[in-house]
Formats: C-alpha cells, sequence, structure tokens
C-alpha cells in the first residue's frame, strides 16, 4: 500500500524512503516569519518542530529545510519536480542557497505567483503583500509539464483590452488584434481567432484565500485552497502517480491527490494534523476511494485486534522484518519468514494456548526439517509465533523445549514489535435549552490527555465516522435540530493520536 499517513519528523522518514519512488513533491513548510503564530495546533510535535528551526536565525532555517530537501532531491524520480511553497520572508535564500545548490539554476523552471487579495493593513514602510511564492524545479531534463489539464479564468486584462470584440461564445477575430497577440493568448482556431473564456497558463494565479463560510474549511488557519493543488497536481502528474507532501498540515495536498486518483504520502510531526487529515480524508472517501495506512507512534490496540485477519498478518510480519506468506493455501499454518529463514507464524489473539505450540513444533518441522536441525544445533530460534499475549500453558511448554530439548521456539508479543496503547473512553450527554435546540457535551479519558474532538451529527454507522466540526478543542456543541430520530457521534483524540468513539440517539 503506497497511500500512507504518517506521524513522525519527515526527514527521518525520508531517510527511510527508496531513492527516485517520487513523481511530484508539493512542500509548504513554515515560513521564517519567527511568530508564534506559525505553531496552529500547539501539540508537542509542532512545538518541537518550531523551537529546532528557530534555534539561530536565517542561517540556521535554511540548514534545517536544506537537510529535508536533499532528502526530497534523492527521492523524486528523474521525471519528477518539487513545488517548494514560501513567502518574502526567505524566499532570496531559499532558491539561491537550496533549490539552485541541491537541483541546479538550469532546471529552474517557474516562480509561480499565488495572489490572494486579502484584506490589507496600511503601512508606511511597505507596499500592501497579498501574495506567496511556489519555486518549481525539475529533476532533470526528463521532467515534462502539462499545464493544459487546468481551467484558466482569463486575466482582468484580457478581459478589459478584448472584451468588448467577443462575440457571444467568447470568440474575437484575428483582424483585432496584432499577430504577436496570439502568443499570449489560448489561440482555438487560426480562423476563429481566440477565446477570451479559455485564460492562458501563466505564472500568476489568483486564488482566492478560503473565506470563513468556505465548506472548505476545516479549522486550520494557513489552509490551502484545493483549487491551488489541483492545478499543481494536475499539471505536474498523471492518474496513478505518486505524490509526497512532507509537511502536511491540514491535508490538503493528500486530499486532492486522492480525489484526482494519485498515490500519496502525508508526513507530518503533529498528531493533530495527521488526525485532522485523517478525518478529512475518512470524510471525502466512498466505496471507489483506494485505502491507506495511519502511521502513527503508537497503534491502537482495538484497531489491531479487530484488523482483517490477513491483513493484520501481512503487516505485523513486515513490521518484524519478515517476508509475509501471500499464498493462504497449503502453508501449513505459517504465515511468513524471519529474515533468516525461520517461519513465523502470527495468532491475531490474546492468551495464546498451549496447543498452538504443538502445532506449529510439527509444522516447522514439516516445512523444512533441514532449516529445522540446522537452526536447533546453532542454538537459533527454530521459527517465531507472534500474538498479543501467551497464556501460563505456553510459556511453560516454550521454555520445556529449550531447557530440555534445545529447540527455542521465540514468542514474541506485538508490543515487542511495535507500540501501542487503547484510545480513549469517550461519552456524550445532552441538554435541551429551548425547543429543539440542544447543547451536547463530550467527555473523554485518556492517560496521554485529550488533544480535540470531532463531530459528526448524522451518524451512520456503515459509513463510519464522518466528520461535520473537525476541530473542537472543548468537546462542547449547541446544535439546533428538526423533529425526528438523531444518532450524534463524537469523537476524542489523544495526544498520541489514539481515537475513541462515543455515540448518542434520541427522538425529538
Amino acid at each position: 500500500m503506497v497511500n500512507k499517513l504518517i506521524l513522525g519528523d519527515n526527514l527521518e522518514v525520508m531517510k527511510t524512503m527508496e531513492s527516485e519512488t517520487v513523481d511530484l513533491i508539493y512542500l509548504d513548510p513554515p515560513f521564517f516569519s519567527n511568530r508564534d503564530y506559525e505553531v496552529i495546533w500547539g501539540d508537542e510535535g509542532e512545538v518541537r518542530s518550531f523551537l529546532d528551526r528557530w534555534a539561530g536565525g536565517i542561517e540556521h532555517y535554511i540548514a534545517w529545510l536544506k537537510e529535508r530537501v536533499e532528502q526530497m532531491h534523492r527521492i523524486l524520480k528523474p521525471t519528477g519536480s518539487i513545488f517548494l511553497h514560501c513567502d518574502w520572508h526567505a524566499n532570496a535564500e531559499i532558491k539561491v542557497d537550496i533549490l539552485n545548490k541541491l537541483f541546479g539554476r538550469n532546471n529552474f523552471r517557474n516562480e509561480i505567483i499565488w495572489s490572494y487579495k486579502t484584506t490589507l493593513k496600511v503601512s508606511t514602510h511597505h507596499l500592501g503583500r497579498d501574495h506567496d511564492i511556489i519555486f518549481v524545479y525539475a529533476k532533470n531534463t526528463e521532467f515534462k509539464m502539462h499545464p493544459d489539464q487546468n481551467d484558466y479564468p482569463p486575466s482582468e486584462n484580457t478581459l478589459k483590452r478584448w472584451g468588448k470584440y467577443a462575440d457571444a461564445n467568447g470568440f474575437v477575430s484575428n483582424k483585432h488584434f496584432a499577430g504577436s497577440a496570439s502568443t499570449i493568448i489560448n489561440t482555438e482556431d487560426e480562423t476563429k481567432g481566440f477565446n477570451i473564456n479559455h485564460g492562458v497558463p501563466r505564472d500568476v494565479w489568483e486564488i482566492s484565500h478560503l473565506a470563513g463560510n468556505n465548506p472548505e474549511k476545516i479549522g486550520y488557519p494557513t489552509q490551502k485552497p484545493m483549487e491551488l493543488l489541483e492545478r499543481i497536481i494536475k499539471m505536474a502528474s498523471n492518474e496513478g502517480d505518486i505524490i509526497l507532501d512532507p509537511f502536511v498540515g491540514g491535508g490538503t495536498t493528500v486530499a486532492v491527490a486522492d480525489k484526482l486518483k494519485r498515490r500519496w504520502i502525508g508526513i507530518d510531526q503533529s498528531v493533530a494534523a495527521v488526525k485532522v487529515t485523517d478525518l478529512r480524508l475518512r470524510r471525502q472517501h466512498d466505496m471507489f476511494s483506494q485505502p491507506y495506512e495511519l502511521k502513527l507512534r503508537k497503534y491502537d490496540y482495538n484497531m489491531l485486534r479487530n484488523q482483517d485477519a490477513f491483513e493484520f498478518e501481512t503487516w505485523i510480519v513486515q513490521q518484524f522484518g519478515g517476508i509475509p506468506n501471500t499464498k493462504q493455501r497449503s502453508d501449513l499454518g505459517l504465515d511468513g519468514k524471519a529474515s533468516d529463514g525461520a517461519p513465523i507464524q502470527v495468532k491475531r489473539a490474546d492468551n495464546v494456548s498451549r496447543d498452538v505450540i504443538d502445532k506449529f513444533f510439527a509444522a516447522v518441522q514439516r516445512s523444512d526439517k533441514t532449516l529445522f536441525e540446522k537452526n536447533k544445533a546453532a542454538g537459533k530460534p527454530v521459527g517465531y509465533i507472534i500474538a498479543f499475549s501467551f497464556g501460563k500453558g505456553a510459556v511453560a511448554e516454550a521454555a520445556r523445549l529449550k531447557n530440555k530439548e534445545g529447540i527455542i521456539i521465540d514468542l514474541k508479543k506485538v508490543n515487542d514489535i511495535v507500540d501501542y496503547g487503547t484510545g480513549p473512553k469517550v461519552s456524550i450527554t445532552s441538554k435541551e435549552l429551548e425547543d429543539y435546540k440542544y447543547l451536547l457535551e463530550a467527555s473523554a479519558e485518556s492517560d496521554a490527555g485529550i488533544e480535540f474532538y470531532s463531530w459528526d451529527f448524522d451518524h451512520k454507522p456503515e459509513e463510519g465516522f464522518k466528520a461535520d466540526v473537525v476541530i473542537d478543542r472543548d468537546g462542547k456543541q449547541v446544535k439546533q435540530f428538526e423533529p425526528g430520530e438523531h444518532h450524534i457521534a463524537v469523537e476524542a483524540v489523544d495526544k498520541e493520536g489514539l481515537e475513541g468513539t462515543g455515540d448518542l440517539k434520541f427522538k425529538i
């Protein structure tokens, strides 16, 4: 599975990725503003990252970013490209000291200006700053851009200059403009001229910020419009390509990549960023959506324990460093092999009993008698059993085999391989404030502490949790309801990224 949403330091994650495997990288790293508003989510991972990059001024910031872009250059395919989003605070240093040095001046393709026309404060020191910059660099000359896949609205200048000559369909005849004009405007037909309704791909993109009532908004202050990422992803990738966003933030890149049938990898050091992105993906997923893997520092016990058995077997064998068995038939109940070839059996269960040891012992000898004898003689494990826990009888029998017969069957608990925990316990109460208007309050218990709550006001268990309110720090909502039956669900996310859900049914 390529689609992955990963909680972690992007530098360390990218170091584990294979070279030349990614088609497109978009990154919107924290700007060099030295302001507390950069800390958006406020959780430990984000605060730590903020302090790291601000330890020593602009030189330290550039060094912090450069070592990450070095990894991005390595993992890009020869046909790949990078779109680095920044603003005026450090754009010159980023271009000269990072991108030119790593990608080469000759691989610079564009400086895209995203003009968002915000309401600006008047200043006597500088003009209004209402744009960001996106530097575009190719890995090498094999990169090909196809901007024609996007719809580009006509510029105001085009409308003003040529609109008066346009017919009812937007076409302007050749007789109204000099030949040189056709080189800068979309020419539809040499006999008819050009269509002012079809803008040309330019490097100035006028796309508004997300207004307060925009349905895209999820409560992330620097959230980027989906239109911006749609243009980038369409023009620089194809369906099935792999898109990487190493600073996932509010999740716009992976949400758009998912909709456009690209494969994707999103990384962030913030628990809140990763979980909000997870909720956003779940909200837009349907039966045609591709599955994705959510990788937290700690896994949810209930999710692992109730996962599809074959998926769990494959996953935990890989986490152990082994090779999963994909046959599922005539395999003697063995689910994979360790790096040295020793068989592995997985039991997605607690308190595994002695009879599992007996059957595994027989299967190991039948599967490869020569390897069994070799490992026995060398005092190495003849095989491994992975389970959530082992009963007293299983532990005793494994000890007897080792002590009396010199046969080592290594019993591995899942939490010896991956760290897991239990998500918060959640409950909801409701209080009628007036006719049809209710106060809903959620409470949750977690040793790690609660990061935020999310609400699904029309919960359908068969569709999963679909957040109407993504981020609620207090766990309180006032909601007006129509008469009828209602099913409310709330999800609490703790500071380790684990989640718990509570629900409430009532009738008005």
